[in-house]
């Protein structure tokens, strides 16, 4: 023990051994000793000493280390001082290798991230990194090491899982790709981890986010095993438990958690959406009516808080999810939330300019949050618009510049897809709507498109080019607006204004500003383009610039020049005689020359700052200056730049070769449609005749299934019928008591009365159901005369009169049922007649004295006196079979009108089946017009691609958007 002793700081006699020569003898006796407790103290010394002399421990003892992780599973102390050791050679962290007691926390910064390092320790970090990256790949050059530590993990006595935990997370922080790799094939590794959100050490938990965070760093399946591993719901919980924006460092640790599960992961969003999460999301922006002192955690939670919702509503998302995130956010309360955030006061700058950026989000494009935004009133005195407001912030060139930049991206989402707004906007120019009394959106606008300061210049100009995006109404309106420059001067165009302020020579920022207004302005208008060449003075100007010869500066100038030049020629209508399309080609010819002019329109995409405008629709810029370009003007120029170029190059021939071809397929095209609308009402005409067929044959079937339950039941009083008169033959022949005898037949004559009211119901029935039959038959009628006078399809006509043959099989079913039933009640009568003579004889047999001469008289006067009552019930029996033979005839006449109908059915039947041969050849016909057409179409277009002019081929668009036609077509001609 002197040996440690010496090690652990007692004075030993002799010299001191090295600390490499101490390493090694550790390293010894930790591989040799057999006693336990040997190895445990020379681990012991060897984590005392990992951090001094962390290279050579590293070097040394990193075998022995792992190899005491595998073979002593029973010692939580030794593991507990191996996982310490090893951690202390890996991790890189200098704040994070201070001396930590077992109740310590790791210290973190407040964004989340390590303290940065002193600049005299770059160099000795740097070598410090590249060690601990040396020591991780040794450690996970075989995975089972991390496999065991995974293992390690479940165990719950402290000393070992919150080593384990740190350890896992430096390997992370060091080779997180490798590390990532290992964890998600090894078995349950990812749900072991999750785990750790369970534990009831706040320590173990706390560090247990922060592993989980460089876990789930840029692999999107270890997200996705995280987030169904209920980690949303945990992760919420913990945040709610923490006091939720008002919590300290753990929480910040939860919402990066989030976003690293969240963004760019479109099946952990619908998760998350799914869950009912966003609703949970509400109370995190609750706020009082005094934010004065707001702490330094507040404001990164909150500001975490809002990334999260913009993450779950980026435009780079799916639209489809991005519409149902919104509609999710203004139902459950939490896009008025954060409208109160944005109007309440005391808020924290950085604060304020993130709520405006995620309000910005949750609008764009979705109508419904855009209308609530509209309607969104300041608490001010008298109540103002909140776009009015902002607004006022973003032409204030006091205001911060992100602000500002905040500002413009939220007018931006409010008019993105939103023509109403739009319209709105544009109606607070026009001179019928002005109120003096109150500012309006459109007098800021102006006031910021003509003030001194550029930054204002370029920002209104732009949120006046989205008022008027793809809206040809208001771009015509917007011509209507007229300015008062100064007193005693008459009003000038807003168009004429922004072209006198360019042609100033002002700032470059404000003249790109204005020329993307009047790009955007003009584009796809011919009525403003001829308002802009109604002055004389416009198109000079254009092409000064662009031929002049300018410094560096001034070349996105020139670009824009020639971009505004090629709109005029685009969509120039001819109606100036001074400004054609030729004769302005011929102007740039001239004084430009063509390829000069399209050198000068690249200048634009050639640009530096146009591809970072063209990446995301937000405004982000480093510094104003830098502030030219707009994400949707990007759009726009790719859209045109080819087409004007081509424009340019074109010959007055080939435009009016081209104007023919598009008048001629513009006719084609119309004639087209109005065939497929035509085909589309027919269809629509035959699905509902088949529905019609539907319901008819289910009432069919319905009145088969009846027909057959009373045919059962004929047959149930038949039988009864066959063994009531079997009773009444073995009584005849036994010739027994007469008393008896007479009190049988008065029970069989009221079972033959309970028949014949039995067959008067079956008869009314049948009656009833003959007149639904003759109901059906007019139906059918009517059916089949709408069907020929609408010259409906030929299989569906088919169809209708395969229906009245089965109604007219019916109706002859009937009859045979009614026949049967007849002959059954004959029958019937036949029998009562047999019946009544045999009891008419029984009295008589009676009253012939017999061989004994004894007869009783009174008995014969009882017998007479029933025989009487019998004959009267027979009599009134008679009369009920003659009312049953009555309404037999008629039923017989019933029939009889029933197969006259069914006659004239026939024949309106032929008549029906040439009337669809006839539109059969009709329909032959209009294919063959619509093949020849087809085939001229055809031949134009070809025409068009010769001539080098891109053309769509929209009737394949149709085709593939309604690809039933044709198979409807053919399936018509197939059933007919």
């Amino acid at each position: 023990m002197n040996f440690f002793r010496g090690v652990m700081g007692g004075q030993a006699a002799g010299p001191q051994p090295s600390g490499a020569e101490t390493i090694q003898k550790l390293c010894d006796r930790v591989a040799s000793s057999t006693l336990l407790e040997d190895r445990r103290d020379a681990v012991r010394a060897l984590k005392s000493l990992s951090k001094k002399y962390r290279m050579e421990v590293g070097a040394q003892a990193m075998d022995h280390l792992i190899n005491i992780l595998q073979t002593d599973r029973s010692d939580s102390e030794i593991l507990g001082y191996a996982l310490d050791t090893l951690y202390n050679i890996i991790c890189n962290d200098e704040e994070e290798e201070q001396d930590e007691s077992e109740d310590a926390v790791t210290p973190i910064s407040v964004a989340g991230k390590p303290k940065s390092i002193s600049t005299a320790d770059e160099s000795a970090q740097k070598q410090a990194d590249d060690l601990g990256a040396q020591f991780t790949d040794q450690f996970i050059q075989d995975p089972e090491h991390v496999t065991l530590l995974l293992a390690l993990l479940e165990e719950f006595d402290f000393h070992v899982r919150w080593p384990g935990v740190k350890l896992l997370t430096a390997l992370l922080k060091n080779q997180g790709i490798q590390v990532q790799g290992i964890i998600l094939v090894s078995p349950m590794g990812v749900s072991r981890l999750m785990d750790l959100l369970a534990d009831s050490r706040e320590v173990i938990r706390n560090d247990g986010l922060l592993l989980l965070q460089q876990l789930t760093k840029t692999n999107a399946a270890i997200q996705k095993i995280v987030a169904f591993e209920n980690a949303f719901e945990r992760l919420l919980d913990i945040i709610t438990e923490e006091g939720s924006s008002d919590g300290g460092i753990v929480v910040e640790d939860c919402l990066l958690l989030l976003l690293n599960l969240l963004k760019n992961n479109s099946s952990n969003q619908n998760f998350f959406k799914e869950g009912s999460y966003i609703q949970r999301m509400k109370p995190w922006f609750e706020v009082g009516d005094d934010n004065s002192g707001w702490s330094a955690q507040k404001v990164t939670n909150l500001h975490l808080m809002l990334q999260l919702v913009r993450v779950m509503v980026s435009p780079v998302n799916p639209p489809g999810a991005t519409a149902s995130c919104q509609k999710s956010m203004y139902q459950c309360g939490l896009l008025q939330q954060l409208c109160t955030i944005l109007m309440a006061t005391g808020v924290p700058a950085d604060i304020l300019t993130e709520t405006i950026n995620t309000v910005s989000e949750v609008i764009r494009g979705s109508q419904v949050n855009q209308d609530y935004f509209a309607s969104v009133n300041a608490p001010s005195n008298p109540p103002r618009p909140a776009i009015v407001v902002l607004l006022m912030s973003m032409v204030n060139e006091r205001q911060p510049f992100v602000l500002r930049c905040a500002v413009l991206y939220c007018f931006q989402c409010f008019l993105y897809k939103n023509q109403k707004g739009q319209g709105e906007i544009v109606a607070t120019l026009l001179p019928s709507t002005i109120d003096a009394n109150c500012i309006s959106a459109g007098q800021l606008l102006c006031g910021g498109l003509f003030s001194a300061d550029s930054l204002s210049n370029w920002c209104a100009a732009v949120a006046l080019a989205h008022a008027l995006q793809d809206n040809l109404t208001q771009k015509e309106q917007l011509l209507r607006v007229q300015l008062a420059t100064s007193l005693g001067k008459p009003p000038v165009s807003l168009l004429q204004q922004c072209t006198n302020i360019l042609s100033q020579g002002s700032k470059v920022q404000t003249r790109v500003g204005l020329l993307m207004l009047l790009c955007t302005w003009i584009s796809n208008c011919p009525i403003a383009v001829t308002h802009f060449l109604h002055n004389q003075e416009n198109v000079p100007f254009l092409t000064a610039q662009i031929s002049e010869n300018l410094g560096e500066d001034e070349r996105l100038v020139q670009g824009l020049c020639a971009l505004l030049l090629g709109i005029c020629i685009y969509y120039n209508d001819n109606s100036l005689e001074n400004y054609t399309k030729e004769k302005l080609k011929q102007l740039i010819e001239k004084r430009i020359g063509k390829e000069n002019f399209v050198e000068k329109l690249g200048f634009i995409t050639k640009h530096e700052l146009y591809s970072r405008a063209a990446q995301k629709p937000q405004p982000i810029f480093p510094s104003p200056e830098q502030m030219l370009f707009d994400h949707e003007f990007t759009k726009l120029v790719k859209e045109l730049e080819g087409m004007i170029t081509k424009a340019v190059h074109k010959s007055s021939e080939e435009e009016e070769k081209e104007e023919e071809v598009k008048k001629t397929l513009e006719q084609h095209d119309n004639i087209v449609t109005q065939y497929k609308e035509l085909i589309r009402e027919q269809d629509a005409q035959v699905q509902q005749l088949k529905e019609e067929v539907s319901s008819m044959s289910s009432q069919n079937e319905q009145m088969q299934s009846t027909i057959t339950q009373q045919l059962s039941q004929i047959q149930q009083h038949r039988d009864q019928y066959n063994i009531l008169k079997l009773k009444l033959g073995k009584d005849n022949q036994s010739q027994g008591d007469g008393s008896h005898m007479n009190g049988l037949q008065t029970e069989e004559l009221t079972q033959l009365r309970e028949e014949v009211e039995e067959l008067r119901k079956q008869s009314a029935l049948l009656q009833t159901q003959l007149g639904d039959k003759e109901a059906l038959i007019n139906t059918l009628k009517s059916e089949t005369a709408q069907t020929a006078d609408g010259s409906a399809a030929g299989s569906e006509n088919t169809e209708l009169l395969q229906v009245g043959d089965r109604g007219f099989i019916e109706l002859e079913a009937l009859r045979s049922q009614v026949q049967s039933q007849s002959a059954e009640i004959h029958q019937l009568q036949t029998e009562k007649q047999d019946m009544l003579k045999r009891s008419e004889a029984a009295p008589l047999s009676e009253s012939v004295p017999g061989s004994d001469g004894l007869v009783d008289a009174g008995k014969t006067a009882e017998l007479e006196s029933r025989l009487a009552a019998q004959t009267t019930e027979l009599e009134r029996l008679k009369e009920e079979a003659k009312s049953s033979s009555e309404s037999r005839a008629e039923l017989e006449q019933q029939l009889a009108s029933s197969t006259s109908t069914v006659a004239i059915l026939q024949t309106e039947k032929a008549k029906l089946q040439t009337e669809v041969q006839e539109s059969k050849k009709e329909q032959d016909d209009l294919l063959m017009l619509l093949a020849d057409q087809d085939q001229k179409i055809h031949a134009l277009k070809q025409k068009l691609k010769d001539l080098g002019e891109p053309v769509d081929d929209e009737d394949d668009l149709d085709a593939k958007d309604d690809p039933t036609d044709d198979d409807d077509e053919d399936e018509d001609e197939d059933e007919a």
